[in-house]
């Protein structure tokens, strides 16, 4: 499991007890470090104050019940003055925010309390607002308990209309479904706030490192502030040879634990009760240990997850749906697989490559790089042993990685020449290239992608793209051209870091994927597609630019590009599957972009608001599920690997099974079968 969700919620030891002056000396530190390595290092003026300011108050008070109107007028006196409190070298204000901030928890505690055991009344004509912007701050102090309980009313009516579609249930045993839910809600909102207040220094920890991370991202969107803890958990990777759930947790915007990955022929990869972007509500284990996630601290939590002493779990999961799951997970040990990149033999009129690359990482061993490119070099040579007649590459949900390694990989399809250009804070253009002439694969290519693949991955299919060497088929893709690299702000001490934006890529024609991604040749309806957060929705996002290259390159000629296009956009446009596509996402964009109107905190209301969409749920479970029309094996190297090892063969057939729900490769398949059928005539 990757244990990356740590960066987000655990503060380093190393700064507590950490004053203002300590702030001050960090953020100086960094400045002077921005100045100097950024790409396109940003004054600190009042522009600057304003953005910190904004996203601080939202971090510390998303939803506009913690601090009140008055409060807040008196932390916004600082909004113009952050940037003359820095160049001043003088962070008192820290103090401040931390005191304030402090007795508002204790107040949100105080009203907790005596509102817990006041009775609700559930047939007043109360009502909630929504809103996809944040509230302004006019919370007034004697309106406290009514703004609690009527948040917490909502809470309570919601998470009963969640256990079941059959409202006829849920009210014949309202009474004792609101009694038991009432006391899980308030034992979770004062458990979350004691933890912080009981938390030695956590407040203040929490508060540095929230002010130091957003004065980076000022910068940019991908410049951030690294504890120690945080940088080295970055770093790390998947780890499976442990016992483990075979669960990839992560923290979303939202502050809730998620799953990002499920680990093929993991324990909850077999029960296929789980989904990516499911939400960890509770884990206990058979001893009677039991976690609020959402109270709890990242240290009780992880220990559940990882110890040895823990190998039978249970996991409270909220579904997109909805819906609550309760699963009994016994841990595994999980193997450590020989690589990431993995490849299938994909049959259908002819015999067609399909390899997987989900990152572009780097193993450095010595002195000798083993990375994704070794790894795809070893497949393409499996796979041309059974004589495919063209290759799918799949760098779909592929968030980039090494960009060396992005080079290496053109350079393994195309025979020579430049495949990007970088640009520094001096304005040098350094061209990438290949280091060795010669391309391992010559066939037929088609590059399959979404709008999660990024950084490194369009980087390739730039290359792929800009040199006619295939056809880019999907989404578009996320739109981040920048790279960067971390730095240490005391090389003597190594407990403080910055990932520092310093470059800039282009495609060899001069253009920039920077914000408008790659384009696909062939773009496919993608599930969700228009809500996905691309480059474009930061604020702080570099622009797309364009820079005249001081190179030259030769695309190859390929006549039958034009014809490939056109037959495919045919087929798309007439395929049932993809339609079906289609008019999901037009209800998605509706749900998504409509203004939500205002419930009333009946149960029948809040009952139907829950439950309004499960169609629509269903009609992606339907969509997701079906099976494609294309044969899909091993290659004989992979097989007689896997034959004897009921792990590997567990991982096989997860991967198969992925594939062929795929529409995707489906569709790339038939691309290169026109392929070949022109080339024929």
């Amino acid at each position: 499991m990757k244990k990356n969700l740590l960066v987000f919620l655990l503060a380093s030891s190393s700064l507590f007890g950490q004053n203002a002056e300590n702030t001050c000396e960090l953020v100086s530190k960094i400045n002077t470090l921005l100045q100097q390595e950024h790409f396109k290092p940003k004054k600190v003026d009042d522009s600057l104050s304003v953005y910190v300011f904004d996203n601080f108050m939202d971090a510390l008070d998303f939803n506009r019940n913690i601090f009140t109107k008055k409060e807040y007028l008196k932390l916004r006196k600082h909004r113009l003055k952050l940037d003359d409190y820095i160049l001043k070298n003088n962070c008192s204000f820290m103090n401040e925010f931390i005191s304030v901030y402090r007795m508002a928890l204790i107040r949100k505690k105080n009203v907790l309390d005596k509102i817990q055991n006041d009775p609700f009344d559930y047939t007043k004509n109360d009502s909630i607002r929504f809103s996809k912007k944040n509230f302004p701050f006019d919370l007034v102090a004697k309106d406290l308990e009514y703004v609690w309980k009527k948040r917490i009313k909502y809470s309570i009516l919601e998470d009963i209309s969640k256990l079941s579609t059959n409202l006829d249930s849920l009210t014949d045993n309202f009474s004792a479904l609101e009694k038991l839910t009432k006391a899980k809600l308030f034992d979770a909102n004062l458990c979350q706030v004691n933890s912080i207040l009981d938390t030695k220094n956590q407040i203040e920890v929490d508060l540095q490192n929230s002010f130091l991370n957003l004065f980076c991202t000022y910068f940019d969107p991908h410049t951030n502030y690294f504890s120690l803890a945080a940088k080295s958990n970055f770093m790390s990777g998947l780890s499976t040879s442990t016992l483990s759930l075979g669960l990839i947790f992560q923290l979303n915007e939202k502050e809730q634990i998620v799953i990002t990955e499920i680990v093929p022929a993991g324990p909850a990869a077999k029960t296929s009760k789980f989904e990516k972007d499911d939400i960890l509500l509770e884990i206990s284990n058979t001893r009677g240990t039991s976690y609020m996630v959402s109270c709890a601290s990242i240290d009780k939590v992880s220990e559940l997850i990882f110890s040895d002493t823990n190998p039978t779990i249970e996991l409270t999961m909220q579904k997109k749906s909805g819906a609550i799951i309760n699963v009994i997970l016994e841990k595994q040990f999980m193997k450590a697989t020989d690589n990431a990149v993995y490849s299938f033999v994909a049959e259908k009129e002819t015999k067609i490559g399909y390899i997987n690359i989900p990152s572009f990482y780097s193993n450095f061993d010595n002195n000798s790089i083993q990375g994704c490119t070794d790894d795809v070099a070893k497949e393409i040579i499996k796979l041309q042993k059974e004589n495919i007649k063209g290759l799918v590459i799949d760098l779909q949900n592929n968030g980039g990685g090494s960009i060396e390694e992005a080079i290496r990989l053109s350079g393994m399809f195309i025979d020579r020449g430049p495949f990007s250009i970088l640009t520094n804070n001096n304005d040098d253009q350094i061209i990438l290239q290949n280091e060795y002439e010669g391309s391992l694969y010559n066939g037929p290519i088609v590059l399959l992608m979404n709008g999660n693949s990024a950084s490194a991955s369009e980087l390739f299919a730039a290359a792929i793209q800009d040199y006619n060497r295939g056809l880019v088929i999907g989404s578009t893709s996320l739109g981040k051209a920048t790279m960067q690299s971390i730095a240490s702000l005391d090389s003597t001490k190594e407990e403080n870091f910055v990932k520092v934006t310093i470059e800039k890529f282009y495609r060899i024609t001069g253009e920039s994927n920077q914000i408008k991604g790659v384009i696909p040749d062939v773009a496919l309806p993608v599930l969700f597609d228009s809500i996905i957060p691309r480059e474009k929705s930061y604020a702080t996002a570099f622009k797309n630019e364009s820079i005249i290259p001081k190179i030259r390159f030769t695309p190859l000629q390929n006549n039958n590009f034009s014809q490939l296009i056109a037959l495919s956009k045919t087929r798309v446009q007439n395929s049932t599957i993809f339609n079906k596509i289609r008019m999901a996402n037009e209800e998605i964009n509706a749900l998504y972009n409509n203004l939500k109107k205002p419930t009333r905190l009946a149960f029948t209301d809040v009952f139907d608001d829950v439950h309004e969409n499960d169609s629509l749920w269903n009609q992606f479970k339907k969509i997701v599920d079906r099976d494609s029309n294309f044969k899909l094996s091993n290659t004989a190297v992979d097989l007689e690997k896997i034959k004897k090892d009921a792990f590997l063969q567990d991982i096989n057939s997860y991967k198969i099974q992925n594939l062929k729900n795929s529409p995707y490769l489906e569709e790339a398949i038939a691309i290169l079968n026109d392929y070949n059928n022109l080339v024929k005539k």
